[in-house]
């Protein structure tokens, strides 16, 4: 499966793109960052954004894109340009046929650390063991976006995951690994904010 992970945000907006096999085996693809000014007008740095996504969507033609959701934030105005970010790449993967899938950081942090607690740091030197690179991806945003391939892949791949339930026999909560339970909690958890 090839998922491009997407950290939406108008001043950083990471890109990932990784290839996960069948046995959960992960493969770096691409990772990137893209960047706007504050300085720029919100329409120019919106444009910057959708041409990026559309380059991305062509070059690696990924089987499904996996977005951050906006999840509960503090910061109204860090909101606002998440949520716009994130409209131009579902707008743009829409055009493409491509599904999405929307992740919140505690689901992210619990498919790729264990724990959906597990700050920036643990989830970039996660991710860099994960994907076996020999540099952690920089900046963050980078990081993130990889991060939130990965776990969009596995969530779909891992036999008792919830995307996985209705496809396979559905597994009792004992026979989950840890990861896997963190992650069904996690996903609780955001369901139930929203």
């Amino acid at each position: 499966m090839r998922v491009l992970g997407v950290d939406p945000g108008l001043t950083r907006c990471g890109l990932g793109v990784v290839d996960v096999a069948r046995d959960r085996r992960a493969t770096l693809v691409g990772v990137g960052v893209v960047g706007t000014s504050a300085d720029e007008p919100l329409d120019a740095r919106l444009l910057v954004i959708a041409r990026s996504i559309d380059e991305w969507l062509d070059r690696y033609e990924p089987e499904v894109v996996a977005v951050e959701r906006v999840f509960s934030q503090l910061n109204v105005s860090t909101v606002m340009g998440v949520a716009q970010a994130s409209g131009i790449v579902i707008a743009a993967a829409a055009r493409r046929g491509i599904p999405v899938a929307l992740h919140t950081p505690s689901e992210v942090k619990a498919a790729v650390t264990g724990s959906g607690r597990a700050d920036k740091a643990a989830v970039t030197r996660m991710v860099t063991k994960i994907l076996r690179l020999e540099a952690s991806p920089r900046p963050a945003d980078a990081a993130d976006a990889l991060a939130l391939a990965l776990a969009h892949a596995w969530r779909g791949a891992a036999p008792g995951s919830p995307s996985a339930v209705g496809r396979t026999t559905a597994m009792t909560a004992s026979a989950l690994t840890p990861a896997q339970r963190l992650w069904a909690e996690a996903e609780s958890k955001a369901r139930r904010k929203t």
